[in-house]
């Protein structure tokens, strides 16, 4: 039975866990080709085996995002790989130490990572996957931002900063590139159950109740990492056509206040 994206190349950094590595396996369960990069080798390779065991192919790169020249090379070895790109989420994201800090608690150090993955590495990936697509003729692409990218958090301001970056990024790409039949586009989850989620939930009093607080998020719940690879998929599908620079709130409501 053919799938949607049969023959395709679907390209996800931060794939080794959460939300990265879920959005992987829903493009490999839709018949993609799948291209797995993430800086921790042992989660990249756990999901490789994840795609292949359910009869899919997948490889993985090892990849820090910050770094232009591993960036290049992820590129590279895709192309050289698969022989094209046709999708590409740009999951990789890094908040920073789990302890919730105000923006003068926050170390250059911090500051120069937390942007460095968050928004050059978003920047660099663009960068050279729109460079592949130009050549082989359209393409979509869906970077992770957050509903800190739709508005402001206390104690979050360099993460909430470079997720508005984000946004910014994805807009302006969107439009330069639109007659190129590249589409750019970026997710915005609020509260996911991932490893991020949980350190923050087990190093500051009271997060945990957030979660779950109405007044906070409607739904009542934090959302699980297929809810929001379900929406990547989505806006790399065809069903999707229509849609670029657009930044879609996938956060239980949380923005709607």
């Amino acid at each position: 039975m053919s799938k949607q994206f049969d023959e395709k190349v679907a390209l996800v950094t931060g794939a080794g866990s959460g939300i990265g590595r879920a959005t992987a396996i829903a493009f490999a369960g839709e018949g993609a080709k799948v291209v797995v990069s993430d800086i921790i080798v042992a989660g990249g390779e756990e999901t490789v085996r994840i795609i292949k065991a359910s009869g899919n192919d997948a490889v993985f790169v090892k990849t820090d995002v910050s770094k232009k020249q591993e960036v290049e090379a992820l590129i590279n070895k895709t192309v050289d790989t698969y022989g094209r790109i046709d999708f590409a989420h740009n999951n990789a994201g890094y908040v920073g130490p789990y302890k919730m800090m105000t923006m003068t608690d926050c170390s250059e150090a911090e500051y120069d990572r937390i942007m460095g993955v968050n928004l050059k590495g978003v920047w660099l990936c663009m960068r050279y996957e729109i460079l592949q697509m130009m050549k082989q003729g359209g393409g979509a692409i869906v970077n992770t931002a957050s509903a800190a990218g739709l508005v402001g958090e206390k104690f979050l301001a360099v993460y909430s900063g470079s997720k508005h970056g984000v946004v910014g990024l994805t807009k302006s790409a969107a439009l330069e590139y639109a007659l190129d039949k590249i589409r750019i586009n970026a997710v915005c989850p609020g509260l996911v159950k991932t490893a991020m989620v949980d350190g923050l939930e087990k190093n500051n009093e009271g997060f945990s109740e957030v979660t779950t607080d109405t007044n906070i998020t409607p739904l009542g719940r934090i959302a699980s990492p297929e809810e929001i690879a379900t929406t990547v998929v989505f806006l790399c599908s065809e069903k999707a056509s229509y849609i670029t620079g657009h930044a879609m709130a996938v956060d239980g409501g949380y923005t709607a206040h």
